[in-house]
């Protein structure tokens, strides 16, 4: 019997099966064959091609071992170096990747038998960083490439020179503050000397003209006093007016600008207080729909439908199941509200529109909000956005 033609619906069912990732079991490394099925890696066993295989590795198996060893080893770090760089990434995912070629080296024919002990000998050679979290082993490539390290200690150095550049400039400055202070200390300190007389007779004489110039009892020493102290005066309340002025104008600017910017935000936190003040912790009401989320009571009743019949000390209720018809009674930590499709009827469980009827006009996923249409109480046709968990399906 004559092999199917290529068009045929047998050639191309097989193509198909021989493309992508086959099973591990039915993959020979010697020979490097994937055999579809058990019956094709039994016959393939059996070839004379395969036996002068096994023939050439019972020889010398560690120099086949070393071989896809290395293999497997090169093949793994370059894609790791390549696909992820110096990021610390999960080894498994690392590992997800190089096993999606079909023409991978497979780890059953390395040194290795496991993927933690080859993330280990990778730690231990000192080609990544490996360290183990409960979730598992992480792997961190480490860059020993040449013009890498290169340009690593470039860059030190230039970091390093900033830094000495820097230290530099504020050792002149700090010399000198010093300099100047030592300079202020030395002008302003007073010498004083011994008063010494050569005689007992003589007469000591103190020369206070230069004050007696500027406290003399003069007329226009004392006009011109006064018109100077009626000039510092006149600047000092003309700069103190200016700088009211540009006070109070800078105060109306900010006054401005804090009304124009923050009005939307301050409006948005009154009414966030307004909606916490009329909301409490207790949301069940009768004649909702809720839809049970506690795994106590099993597979029967998880993620099913009920109807609250009635409300008992606010926080608990008795629901009757939709499907079944049996009566539970549940806290409203082991439900969750009922979301139905738009143009439904809601009833509003919490806000400042608690107890309220309304319709559901359309669902807000970024925002997790709905938009509803009161049906009842004084804001009747009122337009509202409401949290998910703040309204229910009414039954």
């Amino acid at each position: 019997m004559g092999k199917a033609d290529f068009l045929s619906p047998k050639a191309i069912a097989n193509r198909i099966k021989s493309k992508g990732l086959q099973k591990l079991r039915w993959y020979c490394q010697m020979c490097q064959k994937q055999c579809r099925d058990e019956n094709g890696f039994k016959c393939h066993c059996m070839s004379e091609s395969h036996q002068r295989q096994l023939l050439l590795a019972s020889e010398d198996p560690n120099k086949f071992m070393d071989y896809f060893s290395d293999e497997f080893k090169s093949d793994f770090v370059e894609l790791l170096r390549r696909r992820f760089g110096t990021k610390r990434v999960h080894n498994n995912i690392v590992y997800n990747e190089y096993i999606s070629d079909r023409e991978h080296v497979h780890m059953n024919s390395t040194q290795w038998e496991t993927l933690t002990d080859f993330t280990k000998w990778l730690g231990r050679e000192g080609l990544c960083k490996v360290d183990e979290t409960p979730k598992g082993w992480y792997i961190q490539y480490i860059d020993r490439d040449p013009e890498t390290i290169r340009r690593q200690e470039e860059q030190a150095r230039k970091k390093k020179q900033e830094l000495d550049d820097e230290e530099r400039s504020a050792r002149f400055i700090e010399e000198q503050v010093r300099r100047g202070r030592d300079g202020k200390e030395t002008d302003e300190t007073p010498v004083y000397t011994e008063l010494k007389r050569e005689s007992e007779e003589e007469k000591v004489a103190f020369n206070l003209g230069a004050s007696a110039c500027v406290a003399g009892p003069s007329k226009s020493s004392s006009s011109l006093g006064a018109s100077a102290l009626k000039a510092a005066a006149a600047s000092s309340s003309s700069s103190t007016k200016r700088k009211d002025t540009s006070s109070s104008l800078d105060s109306r600017a900010e006054k401005k600008k804090k009304s124009a910017l923050e009005e939307i935000m301050e409006m948005e936190e009154q009414k966030k207080k307004k909606q916490q003040a009329v909301r409490t912790d207790y949301w069940m009401q009768p004649n909702i729909v809720v839809k049970v989320v506690t795994k106590r009571l099993g597979e029967k009743y998880h993620k099913k439908k009920a109807v609250v019949t009635e409300v008992r000390d606010k926080y608990a209720a008795v629901v009757k199941m939709i499907d079944s018809g049996d009566k539970l009674k549940l806290d409203q930590n082991h439900v969750e509200t009922v979301i139905p499709a738009p143009g439904k009827r809601v009833l509003i469980l919490n806000g400042p529109h608690r107890d309220t009827e309304a319709l559901l006009e359309g669902i807000n996923e970024k925002n997790f909000s709905a938009t509803l249409t009161l049906d009842s109480g004084n804001q009747k046709g009122k337009r509202v956005d409401v949290a998910y968990e703040d309204f229910s399906k009414l039954a």
